[in-house]
């Protein structure tokens, strides 16, 4: 099923945001252009000229998690407070001062025309003091999609902490593929490595594979010592702290990825079979949209520095896709934020 792109509707109109700045007089006149790419370990704020749309500023921020999670509303609102605060401290002293005039933020687990999504909208318009009309909150995948491809057709993949999908035919037409979230659908992202690593060092310590390399370096990087037999009992505890999450599994990551790169078959092994589950998200972006020979984006910290995922990914997309080419976005993430900000204002981007 295609998603949209978000709408008016979408950014809610209707919302006590928006209510409270119903007239465009009320409009707040402001010089910056802010975007936020908020992703589950950081979040970066991009200010740009509202006139020339020129870069001025970035800042960084803590990262967010679902809204619905414990603690996810005050994490959204303190993530875009303090990216935009690093953000402003980073501009020319004589702008420091001067007020956004629009704002688009692209965030980890919001979906288009959600409860989620309008939530997300009321946190973003009190934390950036912006009426409704010039704010746009929505996934990241789709800022990803906006700075990749800015006109056309294309699709991205993501590979981060977590993972997912989604491309345009350049008419209109949108569709996601994977991402509903870590608990269910995490096949290709760090998140998932980790986590099939350390499963699979469990399964090697009570005997059900053979012991080998990889389970003393998963339980090393997470402090634990390979000889306790206590280990697997701290591991149980461990995964269920709140404080772990998705983000304690991803870190595990990049030592799979060190492991396979030595030989270790078991890490490669699990390295292929999430590079596989990627190849199968991009090829079914690509059925929707009736895609032949599309251009890919492959994006994510996990794609982008764990080459023995990243080798497979592009061996097996060529096997499932023909005629594609991968290659480099237009710009990121922030960048497409941006552009969806200057959309907010009258008269399109950079409007007056």
């Amino acid at each position: 099923m295609g998603i949209p792109p978000p709408s008016p509707a979408q950014r809610g109109l209707g919302s006590p945001a928006a209510k409270a700045e119903q007239r465009p007089e009320t409009w707040p006149s402001g010089t910056l252009l802010a975007g936020f790419d908020a992703g589950q370990t950081h979040t970066t704020c991009r200010l740009a000229d509202r006139q020339s749309g020129a870069t001025l500023a970035e800042g960084e921020g803590p990262g967010v998690s679902h809204l619905a999670a414990a603690e996810g509303l005050q994490r959204f609102a303190a993530a875009l407070r303090q990216s935009l605060e690093a953000a402003r401290q980073a501009l020319p002293a004589d702008r420091r001062q001067d007020s956004l005039a629009a704002a688009a933020v692209g965030a980890s687990g919001i979906e288009a025309g959600s409860a989620v999504q309008q939530e997300g909208l009321d946190l973003a318009a009190e934390a950036l003091a912006l009426p409704a009309q010039r704010l746009v909150v929505t996934g990241d995948e789709h800022t990803a999609l906006r700075g990749a491809f800015p006109e056309g057709p294309g699709i991205v993949v993501i590979s981060g902490t977590g993972t997912i999908a989604v491309g345009s035919d350049g008419q209109g037409r949108h569709h996601r593929c994977a991402g509903w979230g870590w608990l269910l659908d995490g096949a290709g992202s760090a998140m998932d490595i980790g986590r099939d690593a350390l499963a699979l060092s469990l399964r090697m310590a009570d005997g059900r594979e053979p012991d080998g390399p990889l389970r003393r370096e998963i339980w090393l990087a997470l402090g634990l010592d390979p000889e306790d037999p206590g280990a697997p009992q701290r591991i149980k505890a461990l995964v269920v702290d709140p404080a772990f999450g998705a983000a304690g599994f991803a870190r595990l990551a990049p030592e799979l990825n060190r492991l396979a790169g030595q030989g270790d078959a078991r890490a490669a092994a699990i390295l292929v079979q999430n590079a596989e589950a990627l190849a199968a998200m991009v090829a079914a972006v690509a059925a929707a949209l009736d895609l032949r020979a599309p251009p890919v984006c492959a994006l994510g910290g996990a794609l982008l520095h764990l080459g023995e995922l990243r080798r497979p990914f592009a061996a097996l997309l060529a096997k499932r896709l023909e005629g594609h080419t991968l290659v480099s976005p237009d710009g990121d993430a922030c960048m497409g934020a941006l552009q969806l900000a200057a959309d907010c204002l009258p008269g399109g981007a950079r409007g007056t």
